[in-house]
């Protein structure tokens, strides 16, 4: 079988686990059982236990990025500053299965380098960078906000926060998809201006 296919295997099982039990409950043994593979070849695979919980993160990142890059694709290159972070933030929230299998897997590593568990805080950051990043580009793109400010990035940094704690209510059942909407909306409000359809 080929080795790219084998090790994605890996990865999945390791979400699945993490999802079920946590980071703590990832284990060679653990990853095995749930591939249905002897921990022997996921030792081949991945030598070290960080290897593998490395590229299990790396893993949901490039989900995330594939449809990050299929939704700007289909947005355009003209779409409105409001509707390209609206869309950003919508991709970002538990909408769905696997949207919500990442958001806890994420929020498990993103503990796991608060508490020292192995995995540093910079080996998580890449992504909510980038994403501050293109937030901040849409923001200065809209002509809402009075020309000349220098916050861009703070507000896209609060956006991003925002987000995240949706994304952390959404989880453990506070809010609904709905709900999540109506507070995106809502935030977009509070930086953007109201939209036209508001």
């Amino acid at each position: 079988m080929d080795h790219k296919i084998r090790r994605r295997q890996i990865t999945d099982a390791a979400r699945r686990v993490i999802v079920a039990g946590g980071l703590e409950s990832v284990t060679f043994q653990t990853v095995a059982a749930e591939a249905g593979f002897s921990v022997r070849l996921v030792q081949y695979y991945f030598g070290t236990k960080r290897d593998f919980l490395l590229a299990t993160h790396r893993s949901v990142m490039e989900d995330a990025g594939t449809r990050f890059g299929r939704r700007w694709s289909e947005l355009g290159e003209h779409a409105e500053p409001r509707e390209a972070v609206k869309a950003v933030l919508t991709e970002l929230l538990p909408l769905d299965d696997q949207r919500r299998e990442e958001a806890i897997v994420l929020g498990a590593f993103a503990a796991a380098a608060i508490t020292g568990q192995g995995i540093t805080t910079e080996e998580t950051l890449a992504a909510p960078r980038a994403l501050v990043t293109l937030l901040a580009h849409q923001l200065a793109r809209t002509d809402r906000t009075p020309p000349g400010r220098g916050d861009r990035e703070l507000d896209a940094e609060l956006i991003l926060v925002a987000a995240g704690g949706i994304t952390q209510g959404m989880i453990q059942g506070h809010y609904t998809a709905d709900s999540a909407i109506t507070l995106v909306d809502h935030l977009l409000d509070r930086v953007l201006g109201p939209g036209t359809g508001n």
